[in-house]
């Protein structure tokens, strides 16, 4: 039985912290997770973060902290991913309407196709309906 300071013994090493601590604060400014060196399942979690993410910087940050440490790397049978069931915005799920119709027509012109007579119109504005 090993414990969780032997398995994290490689957060003794002075550039290696300094890549986790990078990760760790790209994860805060992209997802609003703080991630502790304390908690349960660090790895897991900095792996799911990063292949969630849309930041360069986090994916090649992740990847260099990967090739120093082995034991992060994931088993083989987790690396498929999952095709995502619902529209994704910066890694969290899109709230959609029950019509499922929540997007923009893609321009201002697109409005014009719209039939003039309408009162109200819809406006989204991060996939969320705002007008």
């Amino acid at each position: 039985m090993t414990s969780l300071a032997s398995e994290r013994r490689w957060l003794l090493d002075p550039s290696l912290l300094k890549l986790f601590h990078q990760c760790r604060r790209l994860i805060h400014s992209e997802f609003g997770v703080k991630l502790h060196l304390t908690e349960e399942h660090l790895e897991q979690q900095l792996a799911e973060y990063a292949s969630k993410s849309r930041s360069s910087h986090l994916a090649r940050a992740w990847q260099a902290l990967q090739e120093k440490v082995p034991q992060l790397n994931p088993p083989l049978e987790n690396q498929a991913p999952e095709p995502p069931s619902r529209r994704m915005y910066r890694g969290q799920p899109i709230a959609h309407e029950s019509d499922g119709k929540n997007e923009v027509s893609g321009s201002v012109s697109g409005q014009a196709t719209e039939t003039p007579n309408a009162k109200k119109s819809r406006v989204v504005y991060r996939g969320q309906v705002v007008g």
